[in-house]
């Protein structure tokens, strides 16, 4: 037996059978053609319709399979993302999978009065400069909504923020057009010009259809300027079931991707090849409070189809939940269903897995769940990486020298290897007396120290005066108006 070449195998999840994910993409292709989409954008009806699409009274569109399989064909299998400095950062493809925060919420949980207040741009600067810190956050999104910023700007003035305060990746959120033009500036100031920003992309758009089956003229605007841009896309729908899509999980899942897939043959008829990343958010309605319910195991296995159909037999990237919470509070709710969907997406092979550190649905953000999250992702991704089996890692040599009785403490065996397990920071590993003498601390309070430390002493790498200077050019340019 060769122990040498043995697979290292890592853990994974998928729900769906072959005969059933087809059954999901036939049931799509059966919406799009019979049921069809309204269409809210007079560029993208007249492409629909040159390409073949079957319009009826102006902007319901009813979609061929064969105009669904030409985009899938069209569009690229990988999507690298990089990172402020020109490096490959992320690579979306097959079951990579890389965690980031959320964007826009309203509130902040403050880590230290404890107050649920407005998100302000000062809390968005910390957020980024925490999120830096990070080893385990790969990318970030703006976090909060920031009201004490002008609105005509603040998307703008937000992005600013977020590319000044780290080298890491973004996925950004932008009102339309304009204000997504006005990032573009922003971001090809930072690394040589547009054409070097379309060939190395620091940042993939979030945008979204409105389910059941709408696509609105704000959101085909910015999904074609990407689209003519070369620049990456996530086109989410994010719907209730129950309430925007059906309440069981089949029906749910085929709707999401009919409306995925009408924005995908939008996309590539504008421009073939330009990349798109595939995935939603299907939080069932909870009938008694109305509200979605993230992090319920309904949304958890969705997503997993959703994005096992995607991987599977669309072969895209892919985009999807973890980290998040429906608590009010970075609780012990919070901390089961934010680590629950953290460890539920690394063995789905979600690519791009974000909101992480939302709690109350999205409407409220906890720096606190965000360090919290930082941890269980560390361990998450040691539990993905699976067992090792070669003759190194078999140990047999080192058995044979310790025999029976002995230990392994000080065998060079140990001493190659100990530190390839996994160390926490926050998490407590002492004896009793040991924690005592400590503090006694749990968890969370171990968590703000580690805010407060990271926030008084982590420098990000700062930008150059000079493209400082440009980037402020341009945010003045855009309140003179």
């Amino acid at each position: 037996m060769d122990l040498n070449i043995r697979k290292f195998n890592s853990a994974v999840l998928e729900y769906l059978s072959e005969d059933q994910m087809r059954d999901i993409h036939s049931a799509a292709l059966e919406i799009l053609k019979d049921t069809g989409t309204i269409v809210h954008h007079e560029e993208a009806v007249e492409l629909l319709h040159q390409a073949g699409a079957n319009v009826k009274d102006g902007n319901r569109v009813y979609l061929s399979g064969d105009l669904v399989e030409r985009a899938i064909q069209s569009a690229p299998s990988r999507v690298t993302v990089y990172d402020r400095n020109g490096n490959p950062a992320m690579f979306l493809e097959a079951r990579n999978v890389y965690y980031g925060t959320g964007s826009d919420c309203p509130n902040l949980l403050d880590s230290f009065s404890g107050e649920r207040r407005e998100f302000l741009s000062a809390d968005v600067e910390d957020a980024v400069r925490l999120v830096d810190f990070l080893p385990n956050i790969n990318f970030m999104m703006s976090m909060g909504l920031a009201p004490d910023i002008p609105i005509d700007i603040q998307y703008q003035q937000k992005y600013a923020i977020m590319i000044r305060n780290s080298t890491k990746p973004q996925v950004i959120t932008a009102a339309n057009k304009t204000s997504l033009n006005d990032i573009i500036n922003i971001a090809a100031a930072v690394v040589g010009d547009r054409e070097e920003l379309s060939r190395k992309p620091v940042f993939v758009l979030y945008d979204e259809p409105t389910s059941p089956l709408v696509h609105t003229e704000e959101a085909l605007e910015k999904l074609l300027f990407m689209a003519g841009n070369g620049l990456p896309i996530n086109y989410s729908p994010g719907s209730m079931a129950g309430g925007t899509s059906p309440v069981t999980m089949a029906g749910s899942i085929a709707q999401a991707i009919a409306e995925i897939l009408a924005g995908l043959i939008i996309h590539q008829l504008k421009k073939p090849g330009a990349p798109f990343i595939f995935g939603g958010g299907m939080s069932p309605m909870d009938m008694q409070s109305m509200q979605p319910t993230y992090s319920s195991p309904e949304a958890m296995i969705e997503q997993a189809g959703l994005c096992q159909i995607g991987r599977c037999l669309y072969n895209l990237p892919t985009w999807g939940f973890g980290g998040c919470s429906a608590s009010k509070l970075a609780d012990e709710q919070a901390v089961n269903e934010a680590a629950t969907y953290i460890l539920m997406s690394g063995l789905m092979g979600t690519n791009l897995v974000h909101d992480v550190g939302y709690l109350e649905f999205g409407l409220t953000y906890s720096f606190d769940l965000l360090v919290m999250c930082d941890e269980f992702i560390g361990q998450v991704r040691r539990m993905m990486e699976g067992i090792r089996v070669d003759r190194e890692y078999l140990a047999l040599d080192a058995i044979k020298r310790v025999g029976p009785g002995g230990h392994f403490l000080q065998d060079n065996h140990t001493l190659n290897h100990f530190r390839e397990n996994w160390q926490p920071d926050i998490t407590d590993r002492t004896t009793h007396e040991t924690w005592i003498a400590d503090g006694a601390t749990t968890m969370g309070q171990r968590a703000k120290e580690k805010i407060k430390h990271v926030l008084e002493m982590h420098k990000p790498e700062p930008l150059s005066p000079e493209i400082n200077a440009e980037i402020e050019a341009i945010l003045q340019k855009i309140k003179s108006g």
